[in-house]
């Protein structure tokens, strides 16, 4: 009788707690993912679409050489249209019917304007380009002997070119991660991390962010503890030095490390409570994102809603994984109203087979984040410390996983707010970040069922003159 007690209670706290929504490299063969409700859509390829002749100008806020244009003429002479403005000068005829023409350096956008005006078609900066920079971590450079390397994960969302666009930053802002537990002294974290907190009811100290001793009878699973240190550190694994992996951060974000798993009654998981306390708690430490790689499918949670709406309102963005079941409905709280939900995308920018999709349209956003059949994975940390009751991944593990998809919108998010506080001396709100990485995302500002607003696009973020930097 106590037996079947303890069954039908671990069965109801399996159907309210908040799931972990990440693989590990290892874990049991999961079944099989139900079969997809979102509609798919025909997304067409780069050698069906016409080349058009643009119209109007280019932008002028990106890299480009001082003092030249470069022009599409509209059928009046190279000649006669430098004569009708002052300063101008062709210097040559390019293929393609463009003419690279000199203006006073500084006065680029304004002589643009004023050659539209006398009739040119077309005018744009003659644009900087850069070998994009690529961190010397040995996990990150792609490699054919190794699959689960970041660089093409990262480079899916562009982030070597937004990398480039960085520049000095006066302000590092907080990405506060609510998880499972973490290792302060991980060589690949340690300088990243802002003192954390235990915000779980499982007997450690306030301080102490090991992972939750279990009760009697009950053990952990392969990679359990280990998923909090790994989001992480794709937030802000250390780059450049030599060690692992780079995060989205690069160097210029800090995670604020917050423990809210534990055991309750048998099952490692959070409770509306502790995860609400979390939410607020990090959003009086002044954290500008909320990283929430867990789930529910339970939607009716005022508890939860109540603090994100505080969060919003303190000027903090929560951003949520989307959830692994690979179905049309988002979990939540990734499903709540202003959350940036993140879904996970394969290499190649469709979704992955496990990631959970929404025919309602939402702000949902994805990022390359493995599949599961065929098998992607990419590398990040794990705690890499054994406990008395925990045998850890190691330093490094591969993982997959909408959860892993979170924490580079959470990151990326994050250095737009300091891009953002360098160039207008304050931080977006939540509302701002929101638009900005959604509208920017690869399906050009359309919502679609399979992937949302498509995959981000870092480049476009640091630059967007229309939704980002208006």
């Amino acid at each position: 009788m106590e037996a079947m007690k303890r069954l039908a209670l671990l069965a109801l706290l399996l159907g309210t707690a908040f799931l972990l929504t990440a693989c590990p490299l290892n874990p049991p063969p999961p079944p099989p993912p139900p079969a997809s409700t979102c509609s798919p859509t025909s997304t067409g390829s780069l050698s069906t679409l016409a080349l058009r002749e643009p119209q109007g100008l280019g932008d002028f806020s990106a890299p480009h050489v001082p003092g030249e244009l470069l022009l599409l003429p509209g059928g009046l002479a190279p000649q006669s249209l430098a004569a009708r403005v002052q300063g101008v000068e062709v210097r040559r005829a390019l293929e393609g019917g463009f003419l690279q023409v000199k203006v006073p350096p500084g006065q680029e956008e304004a002589k643009a304007k004023a050659l539209l005006q006398a009739g040119a078609r077309w005018v744009q900066p003659n644009y900087l380009y850069f070998p994009l920079y690529v961190p010397n971590d040995p996990l990150y450079p792609a490699s054919p002997l190794d699959a689960s390397r970041l660089q093409p994960y990262y480079q899916a969302i562009r982030l070597e070119a937004a990398w480039d666009l960085l520049g000095s930053l006066p302000f590092t802002p907080v990405v506060a991660v609510l998880d499972t537990a973490f290792n302060p002294t991980h060589p690949d974290l340690q300088a990243s991390l802002l003192p954390g907190r235990n915000l779980t009811p499982d007997g450690l100290p306030p301080e102490n962010l090991s992972p939750s001793p279990p009760p009697q009878g009950f053990a952990y699973g392969s990679g359990d503890a280990d998923h909090g240190q790994g989001v992480a550190g794709l937030v802000a694994a250390v780059a450049d030095n030599n060690e692992g992996i780079p995060g989205v951060g690069l160097n210029r974000v800090k995670v604020l490390p917050l423990k809210v798993f534990y055991w309750v009654s048998g099952s490692y998981s959070s409770t509306s409570a502790v995860l609400a306390s979390a939410i607020r708690y990090a959003a009086d430490q002044g954290a500008a994102v909320v990283n929430l790689s867990l789930g529910s499918p339970t939607p009716l949670d005022r508890v939860v809603q109540g603090a994100l709406g505080y969060a919003l309102s303190k000027g903090t963005l929560p951003v949520a994984a989307s959830g692994n079941a690979g179905a049309d409905g988002l979990y939540y709280p990734a499903a709540y109203p202003g959350v940036l939900a993140v879904g996970s995308a394969k290499l190649d920018g469709t979704r992955s087979d496990f990631s959970n999709c929404s025919t309602a349209p939402t702000d949902l956003v994805l990022a390359a984040a493995g599949n599961r059949n065929p098998s992607q994975t990419l590398w990040s940390l794990a705690l890499g410390q054994n406990y008395p009751y925990y045998r850890t991944l190691g330093a490094y593990a591969r993982w997959a996983g909408t959860s892993f998809a979170a924490p580079q919108a959470s990151a990326l998010a994050a250095l737009y707010v300091a891009k953002y506080y360098a160039r207008y001396g304050q931080g977006p709100g939540p509302d701002q970040i929101r638009l900005c990485l959604t509208r920017t995302a690869s399906n050009g500002g359309r919502y679609d069922p399979q992937t949302g607003y498509g995959l981000l696009r870092a480049d476009r973020v640091m630059t967007d003159p229309t939704y980002c930097f208006p």
